[in-house]
């Protein structure tokens, strides 16, 4: 990629950060499961459950740096689109709050285990900084978004291409899907910790799932849909890199 283009796509990472700064969301009600609010014996057994995805997913990130250095900038915007995506929060009708997850595109590009690192990172710099979600309950919610949901994007991706082959349709299904299995995944994690008193975990999950299900549906299409416009615009401006991309990630996905 000549200095030119470089400089071009950074522009359109900056550009991303600028609107997060300029739109900053109020830290109220945010929907990462917040600081200290699941019970301690939930908070470990999710740290227990998404550690060897991160360990797992560090592996697959040096294997890609090494043999294919050129990628590094499309880890950067895949890293950048997921947390300014992430931490747009938008009021619900349900009272709590929403958000697209981001990650979809850089599952796309590189598979599920690289973003299980760089999903964490964001969710870690929102805890710290913008006092989304919380260093406790950071495992869980690193499980849902950076392991459930591109775990979940990653095969829709795979299958609609095997099936169809129509590569525009699997990437909107693999950002849309990855998006709303994360909510799927934080209502278990929810009613799991709070089962209902008459209904148990099932009574749960319909309340935590409604909260969520109202506006996360809508989102969830929009964010496949700008997805598609990114993937879009980076073929079209850089074919050469951006084929060069696919063609070395084939190997490094396998």
């Amino acid at each position: 990629m000549n200095r030119k283009k470089r400089l071009s796509l950074l522009l359109v990472v900056a550009g991303f950060v600028l609107y997060f700064l300029i739109n900053e969301p109020q830290t109220a009600y945010a929907m990462h499961i917040m600081e200290g609010f699941l019970p301690i014996g939930w908070a470990v057994f999710w740290w227990a459950a998404f550690l060897p995805f991160f360990v797992l997913g560090l592996r697959s990130l040096n294997r890609i740096v090494k043999e294919t250095p050129e990628l590094k900038i499309f880890l950067g915007l895949a890293g950048a689109f997921t947390f300014v995506l992430s931490a747009l929060k938008i009021p619900s009708v349900t009272g709590s709050s929403s958000h697209p997850t981001g990650t979809g595109l850089g599952t796309v590009m590189f598979g599920p285990l690289p973003m299980s690192v760089l999903g964490s990172i964001v969710l870690l710099f929102q805890a710290v900084l913008l006092a989304h979600g919380g260093l406790t309950t950071l495992g869980a919610n690193a499980f849902s978004m950076a392991v459930a949901g591109p775990m979940v994007g990653y095969f829709v991706y795979r299958g609609l291409m095997k099936s169809t082959g129509r590569q525009k349709l699997a990437i909107f299904s693999a950002a849309a899907f990855a998006d709303l299995s994360t909510y799927i995944v934080t209502a278990v994690q929810l009613s799991l910790a709070f089962p209902a008193e008459y209904g148990g975990f099932a009574a749960s999950f319909v309340k935590f799932g409604g909260i969520f299900g109202l506006t996360q549906i809508p989102l969830a299409v929009s964010e496949g849909l700008l997805t598609v416009l990114i993937w879009n615009w980076l073929q079209s401006y850089s074919p050469n890199e951006f084929s060069l991309l696919q063609q070395k990630m084939k190997g490094v996905r396998s």
